[in-house]
């Protein structure tokens, strides 16, 4: 079995509330849910309007499958026009 989490320091540009915010990690979370099978939630900064931590975890049974499946979350989040990635750690169990 193997377990691969993702966590995500995100810089919302252009956030002026946390509407706005949250807008923007709904996307997020729609997109990457939609396409892959992982549980995501927002871990820290809720009260902060341009700052999000969120965590993405992939549970499997093929290392490769879910590395790789990460390693493509990772890009997804890396080109999002709405966030810039400041931080992140991807740690497999």
């Amino acid at each position: 079995m193997v377990i691969a989490v993702l966590k995500v320091d995100l810089y919302i540009h252009g956030a002026s509330s946390l509407k706005d915010k949250r807008t923007v990690i709904r996307g997020i979370k729609d997109r990457i849910g939609k396409k892959f099978n992982v549980s995501i939630a927002e871990l820290d900064f809720q009260d902060k309007w341009q700052r999000a931590q969120i965590g993405i975890v992939q549970i499997g049974n093929d290392f490769n499958y879910v590395e790789k499946n990460m390693n493509t979350i990772f890009k997804i989040l890396d080109s999002n026009d709405f966030a810039e990635m400041m931080e992140h750690s991807l740690e497999f169990l």
